[in-house]
């Protein structure tokens, strides 16, 4: 399972050739400076030229023989008003266009790093970071959405990368004893026939079940299941009873108490995900006397499922790689029937992270790991899950 960036330029949209944002801008700065000019101009006009008047013979006045003209002549004002009027819209205009240019290209300068990174992410290369400085603003909070999604999808890539490479180890090694189981038998007539084909089935029922397990990650990763009315205190009796055998034959004590709960998910996945936590505290246990706890409740309108186990002190810097597919951690690799294919806590995080519910893993001081899973209560539009004949017991 991979996530390819790579190809995103071949779904890109043919586009005819327009103006920049840049140029734009500038335009508009530049229109809206004239459109303020002109309004200057004929506020001008307006209250000042209208009060002038042509020069008439009233105008005029004749004093010892000189003539005195009492107001401006109109004509003549106009003359030099309209040379002057267009000089100062061509200056505006001049100076809208290049303050307009210079300060678009400021105010666009951070969508041009944000571009740039985007360019920089669609080639394959998501560790580029645009880390825009200054307060907050739209394009930053824009370049920190950005950062954090690059961050996620980096992190998203290299986690697949790393699950694909761990399956395709994990798948690689049953089918290379297959291989030399094979070619032995067909090198060695002799052989015991039985013993090779035990030894086959098992080898081929741990592929199946590793396929199987990167099946149903996958399935989680779309989230494509029908949500319904689950009661989860019947379906940790269940599990319980489906895994008392090899418990009994591990001498664990398997406890299974608490109320009933209805949580909104899927009953299958939830049954897959309650039997591979009990698997695990039955497992990962003591070698003899051990206990393993299954409690069910509710707790501020979420169902709450608890499995706590004894067994060897878990190192607090382990516990996060717990849920990490084909981490077995330190002295949980085991080679019986019951070793697993290292996705059990991979498998259970992914169910209840497609079930949007919440997954702590915490050690127990004197050894051992306390799991508890959160899931979405039942609402109130849900259907009723059929009556249980029995409350929950204990199982032992």
């Amino acid at each position: 399972m991979g996530v390819s960036i790579a190809g995103t330029n071949a779904v890109a949209m043919d586009r005819r050739p327009g103006l920049s944002a840049r140029l734009k801008l500038t335009l508009s700065y530049a229109g809206f400076l004239l459109l303020g000019g002109g309004l200057l101009l004929a506020v001008v006009w307006v209250f000042v030229l209208r009060w002038m008047r042509d020069v008439d013979a009233g105008a005029i006045q004749r004093r010892f023989g000189v003539v005195i003209v009492l107001g401006p002549d109109r004509s003549e004002l106009q003359r030099g008003f309209y040379p002057a009027a267009a000089a100062a819209m061509g200056f505006l205009l001049l100076f809208g266009l290049a303050g307009g240019w210079l300060l678009a290209g400021r105010m666009l300068a951070p969508l041009t790093r944000i571009a740039d990174a985007a360019r920089t992410a669609s080639a394959g290369s998501l560790s580029h970071r645009i880390r825009l400085r200054g307060r907050r603003d739209e394009f930053r909070e824009l370049a920190d959405v950005f950062d954090a999604m690059l961050e996620q999808l980096e992190s998203h890539v290299a986690e697949q990368q790393r699950f694909a490479a761990n399956a395709s180890h994990e798948l690689r090694t049953p089918l290379a004893i297959s291989q030399t189981l094979l070619d032995t038998a067909r090198n060695d007539p002799a052989q015991d026939q039985g013993e090779v084909l035990e030894r086959l089935n098992t080898v081929n029922t741990r592929a199946i079940d590793l396929t199987e397990a990167l099946l149903l990650l996958s399935r989680m990763d779309r989230k494509s299941f029908t949500r319904d009315a689950v009661d989860l205190s019947l379906i940790a009796e269940e599990a319980a009873e489906t895994l008392l055998p090899l418990a009994e034959q591990r001498r664990i004590t398997l406890d299974v108490t608490g109320e009933r709960t209805h949580a909104l998910g899927s009953a299958e996945l939830v049954l897959r995900l309650v039997t591979n936590l009990v698997q695990n505290a039955i497992v990962h246990n003591l070698p003899d006397g051990g206990t393993v706890t299954v409690h069910t409740g509710s707790l501020h309108g979420a169902s709450v499922l608890r499995v706590e186990n004894t067994g060897q002190p878990v190192p607090p810097e382990l516990v996060p790689t717990l849920t990490e597919p084909f981490q077995r951690g330190t002295q949980r690799a085991r080679t019986d029937e019951h070793a697993g294919v290292g996705l059990g806590l991979a498998i259970v995080h992914s169910i209840v992270r497609a079930h949007d519910g919440t997954l702590d893993l915490t050690p127990r001081p004197t050894g051992g790991l306390i799991v508890t899973v959160r899931l979405p209560g039942e609402h109130a539009g849900a259907p009723e899950p059929a009556p249980s004949p029995g409350g929950p017991g204990t199982i032992r």
